[in-house]
């Protein structure tokens, strides 16, 4: 008796070793490796609600090239009184959108903002009128109604390319709209407005809208400077340039991508931003692709005479105090 019942006592040991060393349950998912880095938060801030200017960086988003790069990117909306120069050039946001004009005025100011890259090679805004307003040349904004946002800019460029085709600014009417729909004001409010056509241009021959524009690019090589941008502040570019590389490699192979497949594209921008137009978002793609790169030898590429050009010209009509020094307002060493 007592043999058997040390038997099984040993028995009843040697099974609760066994269950001992039985391997535990793995929870259900991947588990992460202990060396993978977490990813960076990274925030770029919009100039407007998304549209095809946009559209690389979306793609880059949903395609996972950020995540590539070991970025975790949030695309931010600005709010309604946002200055989106100023947001960046406190590394409140690390990137932005914005524009040539406002970059040189900011570094008048001694806000250390930096341009990384030319969305769009050309500037592709135009002024653009009905058709039945007969407004054709500079010359006939004579007589005329002109809704803008107010800007000293706007009057200075208006008053330069009338001055060049011997018209009379004085007789301009300027109406100040804000950010009114063009849709809604033009022949009603105004009638011509400044509008990008890769947008607006685009809509009206969806909408079978008849439209009379004139390309700034086309009045005066001096108008053909970069809008929209991509900006960070110096201080990213000196002390954090791996990320400003590693976004900038990734935001490239964004639009790279939005060029060569601009149906996809859409479709991606599209699902981003439910809000919109999903014709027009297609419509728009297939023209802007086009235009990204035009015929630089590379995405994002800027060169330095377009840059001291259009800030010379404001400096000579008195729009910023002072001249920039125009290789310090942009690089390309990031979009090589």
């Amino acid at each position: 008796m007592q043999f058997k019942a040390a038997k099984k006592t040993a028995a009843l040991a040697l099974i609760l070793l066994l269950v001992g060393c039985a391997p535990k349950p793995q929870p259900l998912g991947p588990t992460p490796s202990p060396t993978e880095k977490p990813l960076q938060k990274v925030t770029i801030l919009l100039d407007w609600f998304p549209n095809t200017n946009h559209t690389g960086i979306y793609v880059a988003k949903e395609k996972g090239y950020y995540k590539q790069q070991g970025l975790d990117v949030e695309i931010i909306q600005p709010g309604e009184n946002s200055n989106v120069d100023q947001i960046v050039a406190s590394g409140k946001a690390d990137f932005g959108i914005s524009a040539q004009e406002s970059v040189t005025q900011a570094r008048v100011g001694g806000i250390p903002l930096v341009s990384i890259a030319a969305i769009i090679q050309h500037n592709t805004s135009a002024f653009a009128s009905l058709k039945t307003a007969g407004i054709n040349t500079a010359k006939d904004f004579e007589g005329k109604r002109y809704g803008g946002w107010g800007s000293p800019v706007e009057e200075a460029v208006i008053k330069g390319i009338m001055e060049k085709s011997n018209a009379d600014f004085s007789k301009v009417k300027n109406v100040t709209i804000g950010t009114t729909d063009f849709f809604t004001t033009i022949g009603k409010e105004s009638d011509f407005q400044w509008i990008f056509y890769g947008w607006d241009g685009i809509e009206a021959k969806r909408r079978g809208l008849e439209l009379n524009t004139i390309m700034l690019a086309d009045l005066d090589p001096i108008f053909d400077y970069y809008t929209p941008i991509l900006i960070t502040n110096e201080q990213h570019i000196s002390e954090q340039k791996p990320l400003v590389k590693n976004f900038m490699k990734a935001t490239a192979d964004g639009y790279k991508f939005a060029i060569s497949q601009p149906t996809e594209a859409a479709d991606i921008l599209s699902k981003a931003a439910p809000e919109l137009n999903p014709e027009l978002i297609n419509a728009s793609q297939q023209w802007v692709s086009s235009q990204y790169q035009d015929e630089a030898l590379i995405w994002g590429l800027q060169y330095s005479e377009v840059w001291r050009r259009y800030a010379q010209w404001m400096a000579d009509q008195k729009l910023i105090d002072h001249m920039i020094e125009p290789e310090n307002a942009f690089t390309n060493e990031f979009v090589k």
